[in-house]
C-alpha cells in the first residue's frame, strides 16, 4: 500500500512556502512578525528569508529593512498564465466580457475552501472594482465562492459543510452577509438550480457581483467566472437578467472550449 504524500513532506520546504503564503495580504514583514505567525525561532525565519532572497524570491526593503516577495515570484506567476490552458482560454473571452458590460471581471478557483483569485480584467471605469488576482476570498460571502461550491457535487457540498461551516463559523463582513448556515445552504441549492449566483454587498459594502461556474470534459466545475462592480450601477434586476445571462454565456463559452458537452 502506498504511503500518503504527507509522509514524504520536507518540513524546510514546507516552512519557506508558509513563509511566501504569508505575503498573500501583507505588502512587506519583518522578522519577529514572521516569527510569530509562523511559529518559528527568528533564527530559522532569517535563514529562510536569506535562502529565498539568494534566489530572488524575497527582497528586503533598502528603506526599513522589512521584507517583501521578490520579482521571481512574479515571473513563476507569469509563466504559470502562459502555460496554464485555462487561463490562456480565458483571458480574450474576459476581456469580450467586459467590453460588453462596462464591470471588471475574474476567473477564480477553490482552494482549501476559499476563492483563490487567477486572472481579471479592469472596466473603463472612474469607480470600480479593483483586481484581486492572487487574492483569497470566503466562499459563503462571495458569489464566485457560492457558485464554485453549489455547482459542484454533492461531496465538495459535504466537505464543504463540514470543514469550514460546522467547524469555523461563517463570518459576517457586511451587513448582507449570510452568517446563517441553513440560509447559506439554502441560498447554494438555489445557485445550484439556476446555474449562477449572486453577491448582493455580502462580501464588500457598495459592491455586487454575478458569477457562472465553468465545467470541463468531464462535466466537474473546475472555476467560475464573473463581473462585479458597485451597486449603483449593478441593479439586481439586471444581475438577474442581461448581465447576469452574459457572464453565464461566457463561463459556457470557456466550458465548452475545455471540452464540456462535446
Amino acid at each position: 500500500m502506498a504511503k500518503p504524500k504527507s509522509e514524504y513532506s520536507i518540513q524546510t520546504v514546507s516552512n519557506a512556502l508558509r513563509m511566501l503564503e504569508a505575503f498573500y495580504q501583507e505588502d512587506e514583514l519583518g522578522v519577529s512578525e514572521l516569527s510569530r505567525r509562523l511559529s518559528l525561532h527568528k533564527n530559522n525565519v532569517f535563514r529562510l528569508l536569506a535562502t529565498l532572497e539568494q534566489r530572488g524570491y524575497i527582497e528586503q526593503s533598502p528603506e526599513n529593512e522589512r521584507y517583501r516577495l521578490g520579482t521571481r515570484c512574479l515571473e513563476l506567476g507569469q509563466a504559470f498564465s502562459r502555460r496554464h490552458t485555462l487561463l490562456r482560454r480565458a483571458r480574450p473571452i474576459l476581456e469580450e466580457l467586459v467590453r460588453k458590460v462596462g464591470e471588471t471581471a475574474h476567473i477564480a478557483v477553490i482552494r482549501d475552501f476559499e476563492v483563490v483569485h487567477l486572472d481579471g480584467v479592469l472596466a473603463d471605469q472612474m469607480v470600480l472594482t479593483t483586481l484581486r488576482v492572487g487574492h483569497r476570498l470566503p466562499v459563503h460571502c462571495t458569489a464566485l465562492g457560492k457558485v464554485l461550491v453549489g455547482c459542484s457535487d454533492a461531496a465538495t457540498q459535504e466537505s464543504f459543510g463540514r470543514s469550514v461551516v460546522a467547524e469555523e463559523g461563517l463570518a459576517s463582513r457586511t451587513e448582507s452577509t449570510i452568517a446563517d448556515p441553513q440560509k447559506l445552504f439554502d441560498e447554494l441549492r438555489t445557485v445550484s438550480a439556476q446555474g449562477f449566483a449572486l453577491d448582493l454587498e455580502e462580501c464588500e459594502p457598495g459592491m455586487r457581483c454575478v458569477a457562472a461556474p465553468v465545467r470541463d470534459c468531464t462535466g466537474s466545475v473546475i472555476a467560475a467566472i464573473s463581473i462585479s462592480g458597485p451597486g449603483f450601477r449593478l441593479a439586481e434586476e439586471s444581475l438577474h437578467g442581461d448581465i447576469g445571462r452574459r457572464v453565464v454565456a461566457c463561463a459556457d463559452q470557456l466550458s465548452q472550449e475545455l471540452g464540456h458537452g462535446l
